[in-house]
């Protein structure tokens, strides 16, 4: 998908992009990566296993073989199971639009919702409840949202003379501010009776969201693209004089990642609402301890992405028992004291 021809043949020094500095020690890929797939199948493991009736993990991994017990089978494959696969669905989702969105914008700062279409996919899903529709209206208002605001970020970014990603990032950032404005409206005006639902849904949460099967294949085929296109990834990265020097042909790669972060961050936002800082910390972290060539750092963004959201959806589903708290929350109070002694230790390394 990335893979972007070359005028000669080309090797590309691993370095820390955007001027993160390069640590002396990382983390082996062959020790990372197994331990990141192990840390994703645990988190599974707990999400099935911890609730309000809690059941041991064999039992539980007995019921997603076919096991005999009809009540626990019931509960792990219709209640549990789904909704642990959204919430690991989601975090890859978020993780490694995160990834593509720093590459796109060469901004160690961005964030998948930062172009505003988190905020379009809001506008129309809120809409759409104030309307009185649930369910796939929601979501299908959501998604349309989302495209929405892609297009019209595109269109403005795209004037005479090309665009670039300061351009970009400054008309993503005006279209979020609108749309922050017109939600704020609708929730000042809106039916007091429906807050609640829209509060949670701009929070994000995943009690109600079934299966998205279109999550999962969308993780998995974008992100094996992904790794294909590690090589064009590290080079755009190093910026755009040296991708141009290198012979990389940049608008066709901007148009394709920018589709691809909008359908990542659009499916995402459909599934399980607004949830932050997942596509911010978890390629800030990666490349901590990884360092930043991206046939590393996406697939290991997926996998810790996928798992940090899991492990927040349980711990909203039990923390408060029997309510449930909105993921989105838990998510922004991990997420911001972790990125902020991730910058101390960054700012502790460059000294």
């Amino acid at each position: 998908m990335w893979i972007v021809p070359y005028h000669r043949p080309l090797v590309v020094a691993v370095q820390a992009p955007y001027g993160t500095p390069h640590m002396a020690r990382h983390i082996k890929p062959g020790r990372l990566l197994p331990l990141l797939a192990l840390a994703a199948a645990l988190s599974l493991g707990v999400a099935i296993s911890v609730g309000s009736t809690s059941v041991a993990f064999s039992s539980a991994l007995d019921a997603v073989l076919g096991g005999q017990d009809s009540v626990v089978r019931e509960v792990i494959l219709n209640l549990r199971l789904p909704r642990a696969l959204n919430a690991f669905s989601v975090g890859g989702l978020l993780a490694l639009a995160g990834v593509l969105m720093q590459v796109l914008l060469r901004n160690p700062l961005a964030d998948p919702y930062v172009l505003g279409i988190s905020g379009g996919a809001a506008v129309a899903a809120l809409g759409a409840m104030l309307l009185g529709f649930g369910g796939l209206i929601v979501d299908w208002a959501a998604g349309t949202g989302a495209l929405g605001a892609t297009l019209l970020v595109f269109a403005l970014a795209h004037a005479r003379g090309g665009w670039t990603p300061q351009r970009l990032l400054l008309n993503g950032v005006v279209v979020a501010s609108g749309c922050a404005a017109v939600v704020s409206l609708m929730l000042a005006l809106g039916d007091e009776t429906k807050l609640r639902g829209m509060l949670f849904w701009l929070m994000g949460d995943l009690s109600f969201a079934p299966f998205s099967p279109a999550a999962l294949c969308l993780l998995l085929g974008v992100g094996g693209l992904a790794v294909a296109g590690a090589r064009s990834l590290n080079v755009l990265a190093r910026g755009e004089i040296e991708s141009q020097s290198l012979g990389v042909a940049l608008s066709p790669a901007r148009i394709l990642l920018f589709g691809a972060t909008a359908a990542l961050t659009a499916t995402a936002v459909t599934t399980a609402g607004g949830i932050g800082f997942i596509g911010l910390v978890t390629p800030h972290l990666i490349r901590l301890v990884a360092g930043s060539n991206h046939r590393i750092v996406v697939p290991a963004s997926i996998l810790l992405g996928g798992t940090l959201l899991t492990l927040a959806d349980t711990l909203a589903r039990i923390a408060a028992a029997p309510r449930q708290l909105p993921v989105g929350a838990l998510t922004a109070l991990i997420g911001v004291p972790l990125f902020l002694v991730l910058m101390r230790r960054e700012r502790r390394i460059s000294s």
